[in-house]
């Protein structure tokens, strides 16, 4: 075998959960906003992520063939003392998985039920894909359970399911391009941070897990359970700083002038705490409106304390 396939064949095998699953799951949850439709959606999104976690985990780290192939090699990084532990966690990420994707579409359809005018018509595009990839999954049990498992059935059934999927991006597409889906900022900074958050953990992971494997005895041997289980204390630990770190990177670089904003504002509550001076604020918090939100005119009414032996009429600042 070349070099490598070991290692290629068992990152595919999990892989591909990286793309699927947030597709399925938070594409439907937070489009076209960027935002879940209320605060009691949110169990949707920790389901999807608790559930793609539990996936991914039991997947990588399954003992045994790599896909349960019994032609495929065994699983370099397989934890033999964990099967138990992990198909336990595959089942219940399975579940909640199961239960993040039918949440996500009943989002989308209270979504569009509320929606209006434009963002309606930007949910149409998203939903008639969706049920194009749902006939195409139909599709492919149904030539399964016709015709069984055989090498025609599943080159069919995957032609047509990724055929499918490229509508997806085609309708997101339209939506963004023809029915201006301004909100779109938001979209590509959160997935440019997640996505790259997902990179810069998953490869830490694997490199520890691997390092330690090699230091036990050799990558096809399998590492301790110990040093798996650092491994996934110290990504969970980092999650939270690795998170900002690259949020405000990416703010920093694709998004200027929500990363200045955000800063000239910062600055200003620094101020705001020490400052006494009435009329130094007032210059200041019409100067802070004016680098933000850059508007026409900006002007500020103060209401004076009001006397009972002579009223005094408002005072402007511009």
């Amino acid at each position: 075998m070349l070099p490598g396939v070991i290692l290629a064949a068992w990152a595919a095998g999990w892989l591909f959960l990286t793309g699927v699953g947030p597709a399925a799951t938070f594409l439907l949850l937070l489009f076209p906003t960027g935002r879940v439709p209320s605060r009691r959606w949110r169990v949707v999104g920790w389901l999807a992520a608790w559930g793609m976690a539990l996936l991914l985990v039991s997947t990588a780290l399954a003992p045994g063939p790599i896909g349960g192939d019994r032609r495929a090699p065994a699983n370099p990084v397989g934890i033999p003392d964990g099967e138990q532990v992990l198909r336990v966690a595959g089942a219940l990420g399975g579940v909640a998985f199961t239960l993040a994707i039918l949440g996500a579409i009943l989002s989308l359809i209270v979504r569009f039920r509320r929606a209006r005018q434009v963002e309606r018509q930007q949910l149409k595009w998203l939903s008639y894909a969706a049920v194009l990839v749902g006939m195409a999954v139909l599709f492919q049990l149904l030539l399964v359970a016709v015709w069984g498992n055989t090498a025609l059935t599943n080159n069919l059934s995957n032609a047509t399911i990724t055929g499918v999927l490229v509508c997806v991006p085609v309708a997101v597409g339209i939506a963004i391009l023809r029915y201006r889906l301004y909100d779109i900022d938001r979209l590509i900074s959160r997935t440019l941070v997640y996505a790259l958050l997902t990179l810069v953990l998953g490869l830490g992971y694997a490199g520890v897990v691997l390092v330690l494997g090699q230091l036990s005895g050799g990558v096809t041997r399998n590492p301790p359970s110990w040093a798996v289980a650092s491994a996934t204390l110290g990504v969970a630990a980092l999650f939270q700083p690795a998170r900002r770190r690259i949020q405000t990177g990416v703010d920093r670089r694709f998004n200027r002038r929500r990363y200045d904003a955000a800063k000239t504002i910062e600055a200003f509550s620094a101020r705001l705490r020490g400052e006494i001076d009435l009329d130094d604020l007032t210059v200041a918090l019409l100067a802070v409106v004016d680098q933000t939100m850059q508007p026409t005119m900006s002007s500020l009414w103060l209401r004076p304390p009001i006397e009972a032996s002579k009223p005094q009429a408002p005072r402007w600042s511009y």
